[in-house]
């Protein structure tokens, strides 16, 4: 058994398969697949919360045909899966649509590992809020879902739910601002959901996961011959989201230069692709978010005014975890019975002294932290009670006052506090800027990275 989030990897190319399995196996738990018969028997049996899947697969690997109809499949058994394509030179329009059938993303090879591993761990965490919301059965566990996906009943979550509700039927611009982990594109998507719009699509696009060359060509989309390798004509998001909703999350990652086209669309409501002349005309409600200070960054020259009141016609707030009262006591408990269901494991309960350390502890990564700390518990857990030992929070204040000679910490413990402490205060203090944390830091950006990995925040 493992703590890693299981990801099934569908691809036929064995040197492929060796350079993901080296490169990902340390932060995830991997599953591979080389066909489509292969990649659907792994499936079944791990029901894996990710897939990342290749459309090129044996007996059809110059085209399509394979990869598409084992997505197809996987899609049709388990809907909240994540699934995210690897797309060939050839097949980038046939992973757009896929996507509008329920695909979570894609990205071009040769692949980008460090974007890679940012689209998986937030796939994983989005699909298993989700699958929690779904599988409510109870009316007492029903209360515990404000909307869709968010669980609560502490009053600045409750207002938040209100006002969620009240902008929903509208056509509003919403923009969603909060910290890493808080739940940005859940409630983004339940927003959807309580809208007129609930049948149409849900397109979601992370800026800052998107090299700045190529977010223009994924939004607007782009002509045949409109740069080199353009051989066919690709639609963009805003595009897919025709009648729907577009989800642009962390919008203050994007170009400055880009942001005049974004301003333009929501003015005008018609795109153009790169490479085209032709305008195209989208009914699209677009709702945006970040978790940086965008009237900071508009004060220092990094974002447009003009266009940040474009996407706020309508501003929510989601406020970090430690502020939610005692959601996340509520939130824990929940988790445990899930967890503990989905390992195939008796109920289990929390001691006192676990129940104290989740009450006390920050949770700087939010949900996403609590929900994987609870779920390596219970699967390293032996019996039906979970302890704070085997949460593994350090009860220990910050400067070590309460020391004694039975719970003094070993070096590498303090050290390893200390450390954490550190990155924190520098990610506060510099709005999760990662170049200016490691300058700040005086280590590099790809050890800042490193570090926030393993102690499981995301940015």
């Amino acid at each position: 058994m493992t703590d890693k989030q299981r990801v099934l990897i569908v691809e036929d190319d064995p040197g492929l398969q060796k350079q993901l399995k080296w490169a990902l196996k340390a932060d995830f738990d991997l599953v591979f697949a080389a066909d489509r018969e292969q990649a659907l028997q792994q499936f079944e049996r791990h029901r894996p919360a990710v897939v990342v899947h290749d459309l090129g697969l044996p007996p059809d690997e110059r085209g399509v045909s394979e990869g598409f109809a084992s997505v197809q499949s996987m899609l049709q058994k388990s809907p909240q899966t994540r699934i995210v394509i690897m797309t060939g030179k050839g097949d980038r329009q046939d992973a757009i649509e896929l996507i509008g059938l329920g695909a979570h993303d894609f990205l071009a090879k040769p692949v980008d590992i460090d974007q890679l591993k940012l689209i998986v761990e937030r796939a994983g965490f989005i699909s298993e809020l989700q699958r929690e919301g779904r599988e409510s059965e109870s009316p007492e566990q029903q209360d515990l879902f404000l909307l869709p996906g968010i669980i609560g009943r502490s009053a600045v979550m409750k207002k938040v739910a209100e006002m969620v509700r009240k902008v929903a039927p509208t056509q509003a611009s919403t923009f969603i601002h909060g910290p890493s982990g808080s739940g940005k594109e859940l409630i983004a998507r339940a927003i959807h959901q309580l809208s007129d719009r609930a049948e149409g699509p849900f397109v979601a696009i992370n800026c800052a996961a998107i090299p700045e060359s190529l977010l223009e060509s994924e939004l607007f989309g782009h002509e045949k011959g409109a740069f080199t390798g353009a051989d066919r004509q690709v639609i963009g998001r805003i595009e897919q989201a025709d009648g729907g909703t577009l989800f642009l999350d962390e919008i203050g990652d994007m170009a400055y230069e880009l942001q005049a086209k974004i301003l333009r669309f929501l003015q005008e409501r018609v795109i153009q692709r790169v490479g085209g002349k032709k305008e195209i005309a989208v009914d699209v409600r677009v709702v945006s978010a970040t978790h940086q200070n965008l009237n900071r960054m508009i004060a220092e020259g990094g974002f447009r005014e003009d266009l940040y009141y474009r996407i706020n016609e309508f501003e929510l707030s989601l406020p970090p975890l430690s502020e939610r009262e005692n959601d996340v006591e509520l939130i824990a408990r929940h988790l445990l019975d899930r967890f503990a269901e989905s390992h195939q494991k008796p109920r289990m309960r929390f001691t006192e002294d676990a129940l104290l350390a989740i009450r006390r502890n920050e949770w700087q990564g939010n949900i996403r932290q609590l929900s994987n700390v609870i779920n390596k518990a219970v699967i390293l857990s032996s019996g039906d009670w979970v302890s704070a030992e085997d949460l593994g929070l350090d009860q220990r204040s910050e400067d070590f006052d309460d020391i004694t000679l039975n719970n003094i910490p070993t070096l590498k413990q303090a050290k390893e506090e200390t450390e954490l402490r550190l990155i924190m205060k520098a990610m506060r203090a510099n709005d999760n800027n990662v170049k200016e944390v490691a300058a700040q830091l005086g280590i590099s950006r790809q050890r800042v990275y490193e570090l926030l990995r393993k102690h499981e925040i995301t940015i």
